[in-house]
């Protein structure tokens, strides 16, 4: 038999696999959306006016800036502490390496609320705050109520707390340098904070970025246990509110909705931010920075 007279393979048929299980998916999720919808719609409870009536007062207005203010606080002292903490922990010295651990042990193994609770009575635990010869006389005394204001203490509260956690954060994210660069760098005579600062940090920030990004937005979350001192952020405001007007349910979505703008707006932050770190980290991303130059 000829090639011309060879019978041609019957052309294959392809049958697309049916997925029945995402329809169903798909059917349940479309059917939920709509009945919240209608709820949300329909549901007079939520008194949308009273919401928006009390959305930009004063009040609420000026509670949404202390509970920003409060986050940036936090965090960029949480941050300055970690990196204290981290080095701590990566310290050859075993006393600079027990009272990091201690430290962490301590504020990650205890509640916020609860911190925030000590942080707020912190008067009743010493009346009084004075200057002198350790273990000796005290020259100056003040009371000690005189000397804080609950904005301070609230964001001193979430300060050392949130370096607690950073401190990890930080500490894997230099881990994740090669050691070789370290080698190199003391081989070049750079000291050891001078290797951290020009070369280990600027390249774990690829590893430190992401989850630093996760702990901000929950941060600002976390704003809303300093009623326990108590300070007037966004949360407690809105306590205040429905104290009076009896709207609970309508004041704490309120409440919700200002904290989903503030978290949308630090996710857009964090996506550009994550995105600038990242060059370079992937074929065709960028260059590579080593310690002789780019590549």
């Amino acid at each position: 038999m000829t090639d011309t007279e060879r019978v041609r393979p019957e052309t294959i048929r392809a049958v697309p696999v049916r997925h029945p299980g995402r329809w169903v998916a798909a059917a349940v999720i479309v059917v939920l959306a709509a009945m919240l919808v209608s709820n949300i719609v329909t549901n007079a409870n939520y008194n949308w006016a009273e919401q928006w009536k009390y959305f930009f007062s004063p009040p609420v207005l000026n509670g949404v800036r202390n509970t920003i203010w409060l986050t940036i606080a936090a965090m960029l002292g949480g941050v300055s502490l970690g990196i204290v903490l981290a080095l701590m922990r990566l310290s050859p010295n075993p006393l600079m390496r027990g009272a990091s651990w201690l430290y962490l042990w301590v504020f990650r193994g205890t509640p916020l609320y609860t911190q925030l609770l000590i942080w707020g009575n912190i008067g009743a635990l010493f009346p009084q705050f004075g200057i002198g010869i350790p273990f000796g006389p005290e020259f100056v005394t003040w009371p000690t109520n005189a000397l804080y204001s609950a904005a301070l203490m609230a964001a001193l509260g979430l300060i050392l707390n949130e370096a607690a956690y950073m401190a990890e954060i930080i500490r894997a994210g230099i881990l994740s340098v090669d050691p070789g660069q370290q080698e190199a760098a003391q081989a070049l005579g750079m000291t050891r904070m001078h290797t951290m600062r020009r070369i280990v940090l600027p390249q774990a920030m690829r590893v430190i970025v992401p989850p630093t990004g996760n702990e901000a937005i929950s941060m600002l979350k976390n704003t809303s246990l300093v009623a326990a001192i108590p300070y007037l952020e966004l949360t407690f405001t809105a306590q205040t509110i429905y104290a009076s007007t009896y709207q609970v349910i309508p004041m704490l979505i309120m409440a919700c909705i200002w904290y989903l703008i503030l978290s949308s707006i630090m996710m857009i932050g964090q996506f550009y931010i994550e995105r600038y770190y990242a060059k370079g980290s992937h074929p065709g991303g960028g260059r590579v920075r080593f310690i002789g130059g780019t590549a």
